[in-house]
């Protein structure tokens, strides 16, 4: 298959007065064309740092300290603003949490997708307006030579992520980040835009990158799985083998907390204490402190990702956790 990103040895800092902060630690992972890749774990993981540092969207003090993303050939590591700006929104798209920080309160629908098409193509207003119109009729929206005329606020917040998505696809990119897009909707609105996402992705052809805290979502659509934590990936590979078969006593963990885990009449699982901070990472493997599993040298040395025999995974892990009977 056609490998359209490659990101190794990603690490990416924060500068602050008393010395900079590591937020991703030597991460790598690839995706092909058309296939959809699940990024999961708690706040505060890097998840969505590693999206933003995707497309270049890191703020001061952030930077990226090493590493590279090679997209399509290019490094968009130590890609200029100006050339940065021409595969931004244009070869590759965002979809962020909360459509309503998206998108323009004071501008209609029909403006926004005019004016972001004109922004990456040399294209006259009818030509847009056109192209617009053929995207909301993909994302299922109706009469979208009306909605083009309405504003942000007339919409419900699933018809909201709807134009959202819209936008994202008016350049027909090669590869979208979806960055906790479901948060704000309710469960039976989240079920349709996973639907729409993964709709999108088979007949577009169309990589993804879902950014989540909820395995049980990437599960519904995604190919493959990285586990985060603490800045670091703990677990990556099949969507199958992970869910059915997890390695590392964290993602184990993650699967356990599922509401649909819980037997009934059984208190819902829960992972003890908290993610670390970026200032306080424990020395060893970062998971330690909360692991059933943790034998002494996972207090002093951190695993690296080593390939499982549980399948097409790869897992960082001392002691994975056994399978069960």
């Amino acid at each position: 298959m056609e490998q359209i990103l490659e990101v190794k040895d990603l690490e990416v800092k924060f500068a602050l007065r008393f010395g900079d902060l590591t937020a991703i630690n030597g991460i790598s992972f690839t995706l092909n064309k058309g296939e959809r890749l699940g990024i999961v774990g708690e706040s505060g993981a890097g998840k969505s740092v590693t999206g933003f540092s995707i497309i270049n969207l890191i703020s001061k003090p952030g930077y990226i300290s090493s590493g590279s993303i090679l997209f399509e050939g290019k490094d968009l590591a130590g890609m200029s603003g100006d050339a940065m700006r021409t595969i931004r929104g244009n070869r590759i798209s965002m979809i962020f949490q909360d459509p309503m920080m998206t998108l323009n309160p004071v501008l209609s629908i029909g403006t926004q997708m005019v004016e972001t098409l004109k922004a990456h193509r040399n294209i006259s207003k009818e030509d847009a307006e056109a192209i617009a119109l053929e995207k909301l009729r993909k994302v299922h929206i109706s009469s979208p030579e009306q909605r083009l005329k309405q504003y942000p606020h007339e919409f419900s917040g699933g018809m909201r992520q709807r134009i959202v998505i819209a936008i994202a696809m008016l350049s027909d990119p090669s590869l979208m980040i979806a960055d906790e897009p479901t948060t704000a909707l309710d469960v039976t609105i989240q079920a349709e835009i996973m639907d729409l996402l993964l709709e999108l992705c088979e007949t577009e052809r169309m990589g993804l990158i879902l950014i989540t805290h909820d395995l049980a979502v990437v599960s519904q659509v995604t190919e493959k799985i990285a586990v985060m934590y603490a800045g670091k990936i703990v677990e990556i590979g099949s969507t199958e083998s992970i869910v059915n078969n997890p390695g590392h006593p964290y993602t184990r963990g993650l699967i356990d907390a599922l509401p649909e885990s819980m037997k009934r009449g059984k208190r819902l699982n829960q992972i003890t204490g908290m993610m670390p901070t970026l200032t306080n990472i424990p020395k060893g493997c970062a998971f330690h402190p909360r692991c059933y599993n943790m034998e002494d040298r996972c207090k002093e040395e951190s695993p690296c990702l080593v390939s499982s025999d549980r399948g097409n995974t790869q897992v960082a892990c001392y002691k994975p956790h056994m399978q069960d009977d």
